[in-house]
């Protein structure tokens, strides 16, 4: 069973996004959004038309860190060696065949640009998944880098991610599927993200938002877990 006292929920209801906050969530939460499979896996679902937050284009099903309490986490990467890591499957992709499964997200705050630094996102293009960053290299810029990290990566093939910031500002990313293709990047980050309070989400994060109801993203993930130590 992944254990999820550690994060909250944002899922697309409509007319707009319900957060389940972290004791509902504990709680034995399911719906349409989040379903617990008898292995202990939970498969996040977004459809194409679900609904989206103020500040995005597009539906999510997506979980975000916080405290054991429930009360949002938001930390300074100095602060501690920051990990999260997952292990899953991307069971269906939109039209546009794009899903960010994991983020390292900047605090919406006055003076923060409310960023992500960086995406990790499975494209699937040609009839095959890659794996790609999105990386953001200071806050408030609007292009990002995007950044090959493995290809070859099937639906329903499983797989690893780990992201990670070191104390220093080094930023860490491997994957690996479970068929050994693998890739990762290890590079200092720019000294202006240490004003920047980060957070970790993960889930299905879908890059689209037309179609019919039965579009969507569908991500079983089978680990997740969250360390700052």
């Amino acid at each position: 069973m992944l254990d999820l006292t550690t994060w909250n929920l944002s899922v697309p209801t409509d007319p707009s996004p319900t957060t389940i906050e972290t004791p509902r969530l504990n709680n034995g939460y399911e719906s349409q959004y989040m379903r617990r499979n008898d292995d202990g896996s939970l498969t996040f679902w977004v459809p194409v038309d679900g609904s989206h937050t103020a500040d995005a284009r597009y539906p999510r099903s997506e979980l975000r860190e916080t405290q054991a309490d429930g009360t949002l986490s938001n930390w300074y990467y100095y602060s501690a060696d920051n990990y999260l890591s997952a292990v899953l499957t991307i069971n269906q992709v939109p039209s546009q065949n794009k899903v960010v499964i994991g983020q390292i997200h900047s605090k919406d705050e006055p003076g923060s640009d409310n960023d992500p630094l960086a995406k990790l996102q499975y494209h699937y293009r040609r009839g095959v998944g890659r794996l790609e960053l999105l990386l953001r290299k200071r806050p408030g810029d609007a292009e990002v880098q995007n950044i090959l990290l493995a290809e070859n990566i099937q639906l329903n093939e499983r797989f690893s991610y780990k992201l990670r910031i070191t104390p220093s500002g080094k930023l860490g990313v491997s994957v690996q599927s479970s068929d050994g293709d693998k890739g990762s990047l290890y590079q200092q980050l720019s000294a202006y993200w240490s004003k920047e309070q980060l957070y970790f989400k993960a889930g299905a994060y879908i890059q689209d938002n037309y179609g019919p109801s039965n579009e969507g993203g569908r991500v079983t993930f089978y680990h997740l877990n969250s360390l700052h130590r």
